[in-house]
């Protein structure tokens, strides 16, 4: 067990490190600036000496991205079995649901801090904006793609409508739900960055999103990058927890780990 998962793990660390030395390589020989593109070995040292403030804006923006991402779950999949159940409101909310995901959010982001300041409510509502359309398709074409044999067979049990939602229908979308959940989770660590950016220069609220901003503004690189390579590594994090989460809510889909793609 533990070689099969020194094999999983294996080729993605052999890819890192490979695509970690050439980076390194065309820094040092001269490729880029070096203010431009920080080498590896510049991150990991503000990494270090930086750990302290990263790490309170760390703790802002995964409160930010786990709230936000909750309600997206939420509202992305009342709407998914809305859409499923009542055709009238798959005609209705179908449109301006895809039409939702067109809209900058720089165009509404002064509106929403105008209506509940500077505060995590705003970018909450952001992420959650974002977030939430993943969801909601791969909700509903999960609901949707359930063996007709088995309505069929509800049907000659004299099962109800809702008994076919719940024993049928909603066992085929888990799985589904749960891949726009892994979507959306590194969908939302983009938009809590974008969120935080659009209130960089003012307001008291931090998270490293702002960080990013605040650093890039006073050429402060290499925090700018440690910044985003935390953002990064709490992706992959979020990744794998919710794969795990699906290994054990739905079991009849599990595959290796390794494979998830």
């Amino acid at each position: 067990m533990r070689w099969n998962r020194l094999t999983n793990v294996l080729p993605a660390v052999l890819l890192v490190a490979a695509l970690l030395g050439a980076w390194e390589l065309y820094v040092d020989l001269g490729g880029v600036e070096p203010t431009l593109l920080p080498a590896p070995h510049a991150i990991a040292s503000s990494l270090w000496e930086n750990s302290d403030l990263l790490l309170k804006n760390f703790v802002i923006t995964a409160k930010e991205v786990l709230l936000g991402l909750g309600l997206a779950l939420l509202s992305g999949f009342a709407m998914a079995v809305a859409i499923h159940l009542w055709r009238p409101v798959r005609r209705a909310v179908y449109p301006p649901a895809v039409g939702s995901q067109a809209v900058p959010i720089a165009v509404i982001s002064p509106l929403l801090v105008f209506w509940w300041g500077f505060g995590i409510f705003p970018k909450l509502i952001v992420i959650a904006l974002i977030c939430f359309f993943p969801v909601v398709v791969t909700t509903v074409d999960g609901l949707t793609a359930v063996d007709r044999d088995q309505h069929k067979l509800l049907r000659t049990l004299d099962a109800s409508r809702w008994q076919a939602f719940r024993f049928a229908e909603l066992p085929a979308a888990l799985p589904a739900a749960l891949s726009g959940a892994r979507i959306a989770v590194a969908v939302g660590v983009i938009a809590a960055f974008i969120a935080e950016s659009q209130t960089a220069t003012i307001g008291p609220y931090g998270g490293l999103g702002r960080e990013i901003v605040s650093d890039e503004s006073a050429l402060q690189d290499p925090r700018a990058w440690a910044a985003a390579t935390v953002l990064c590594l709490f992706a992959i994090a979020c990744f794998y927890t919710l794969t795990l989460a699906e290994h054990k809510l739905a079991p009849w889909t599990n595959r290796p780990i390794g494979d998830q793609p």
